[in-house]
């Protein structure tokens, strides 16, 4: 099954050669609608979830309980530029690339 109509598929009635710029114009016009669907469907929304990453990780301050990407729940107590200092028990503190950082929790929440 061709995606070409068989009107365009066919030689022109007089026997010319057809206009060879209107067949690349109508094979253009298929892949348009291609590319804005995958950019509809997958780069627009892989950008707007990366955007929300980076102002999360903007706006951490301590006291904040978060999940890192290994499941690991604490409270931040320190950040530095690519770093983060979490609680996470009693005398137990570690230190996280800030990027492994993928929640923050509400308020009061993770206990």
């Amino acid at each position: 099954m061709s995606l070409i109509p068989d009107a365009f598929a066919q030689a022109p009635a007089g026997g010319g050669a057809s206009n060879p710029t209107v067949a690349m114009l109508i094979q253009l016009g298929y892949f348009v609608p291609i590319i804005l669907i995958f950019y509809l469907l997958l780069i627009r929304p892989q950008q707007q979830q990366a955007k929300k990453t980076r102002q999360m990780l903007a706006a951490l301050k301590r006291g904040d309980r978060v999940v890192t990407t290994g499941g690991i729940m604490g409270t931040v107590i320190g950040i530095e530029d690519q770093k983060v200092t979490l609680h996470v028990a009693d005398k137990t503190e570690l230190e996280f690339v800030k990027s492994a950082v993928v929640n923050v929790l509400p308020e009061g929440g993770g206990k």
